[in-house]
């Protein structure tokens, strides 16, 4: 162990290594000095069940505000990530007003499904390259106990005659979750399995507080059963299941019979509200505010597939980017995936030969929850937050996406 530890030292530091260029540290880095997130709760039937979506919105902000560490001036753009509100531009704007940052400070919302907080990372992240700004914040929010992102009526036929991918686009990601175990040949033991190890994972992360430098805590108000709305604080994740076995999830019924007998309630992300907020400057700009620096930001890509297996989108996204940063499995730490399904996740796994122990350290969104346009900016928060609890260096980040794509990124922790 000590032996592996020293060559993989030595492969950092060897001048002129990818490793090397990768971890350097240079004026023009695009580097995180805040990764925070709230709480993950329960879809509907948790502490957040009752909040909007523009509320969400605003208490991450405000968080962020609360912790920059200079002016909130001095932030000229806003990105948040969203899937399931269409009118999710105008809510960030009006949050990022109410939580205290100027009207100088521009906002946008994005959706690009599930990778929608990675995207807005990095669309920050190339603003902050171009020059066009110095300094951005990248976040995402998605209540599922309000929205979703079923479509509420079919594509106009003009469109979907000329293509099956295009009527792919429209089925239910149940659909596409029970395609890749069909197609993959994947046990129900195989993904149960997967998602009892999440499981056990996040009981064990919460347990001994590895959260707890991830999440701030909010306050909002949530009505009980008795119809009596009062005030809580939340400060834990919601989703976990302590003592979840394999057999246990074995005894669930399938969630879509119709299409197969895989997928189920207790081995797919869990409907899930809450919010994550990264910001993101130069390094020059950061020491000449005299901030700590969390992270560089290394790059990102997307890549597609067919629609009907999104699911496996990692699979194409992770060797993508690794080729472009000349580096391989063997480089990374850890690798935060979605965990849309467990389907997806055992199949990325298994063909991407990744490391189990690396896989989501602390438990994926099978367990903690996967709030669309969140988890591309929480995958961030929660994977920083490991690297530094390790000592280790290399984070990738990876999501499926709906209507069939995958994301990854690539970050080094500098704590």
């Amino acid at each position: 162990m000590a032996t592996e530890r020293v060559t993989s030292i030595l492969k950092h530091l060897s001048p002129g290594s990818p490793l090397a260029t990768i971890t350097s540290k240079n004026p023009d880095d695009i580097v995180i000095t805040l990764a925070i997130r709230t709480p993950l709760c329960k879809g509907k039937k948790g502490g957040f069940k009752d909040t909007s979506v523009e509320y969400l919105m605003y208490a991450i902000l405000k968080a962020a505000r609360e912790r920059l560490g200079f002016s909130p001036g001095l932030v000229e753009d806003i990105c948040m990530g969203n899937v399931s509100d269409g009118k999710a531009a105008y809510k960030a704007r009006a949050a990022a007003l109410s939580a205290g940052f100027p009207n100088t400070t521009g906002v946008s919302s994005l959706n690009r499904f599930c990778s929608s907080g990675l995207k807005a990372t990095a669309d920050i992240a190339h603003q902050i390259i171009a020059g066009s700004i110095e300094i951005g914040i990248a976040a995402g929010t998605e209540s599922m106990s309000i929205g979703g992102d079923s479509l509420e009526q079919p594509f106009d036929e003009e469109v979907t005659k000329h293509s099956q991918e295009a009527v792919d686009c429209m089925m239910a990601m149940g659909w596409t979750s029970e395609n890749v175990a069909r197609d993959f040949g994947l046990s129900r033991e195989a993904v149960d399995e997967f998602a009892a190890e999440s499981f056990r994972r996040a009981e064990a992360a919460q347990k001994a507080g590895w959260f707890d430098d991830e999440i701030v805590p909010i306050t909002t108000k949530v009505k009980g059963a008795d119809g009596e709305t009062r005030t809580v604080t939340l400060t834990k994740d919601e989703g976990i299941r302590p003592g979840t076995t394999a057999a246990a999830l074995g005894k669930i019924r399938s969630a879509f019979p119709d299409w197969g007998p895989i997928t189920t309630g207790g081995n797919a992300s869990q409907v899930t509200d809450g919010a994550a907020a990264v910001v993101l400057m130069k390094r020059s700009k950061a020491i000449q505010l005299g901030l700590p620096i969390l992270a560089k930001y290394v790059g990102s890509t997307v890549a597609g597939l067919p629609p009907r297996i999104m699911g496996i989108g990692p699979t194409v996204a992770i060797p993508k980017l690794l080729k472009q940063h000349n580096i391989t499995l063997d480089d990374v730490d850890v690798v935060e995936i979605n965990e849309a399904f467990g389907t997806m996740a055992v199949y990325c796994r298994d063909f991407l030969k990744l490391d189990w122990a690396k896989l989501n350290p602390r438990g994926g969104a099978i367990a903690l929850g996967h709030p669309l346009g969140t988890t591309g900016a929480r995958q961030i928060v929660t994977g920083l937050s490991e690297l530094r609890r390790t000592k280790k260096k290399i984070l990738l980040t990876s999501m499926c996406i709906g209507t069939g794509m995958g994301m990854a990124g690539l970050f080094v922790n500098e704590q």
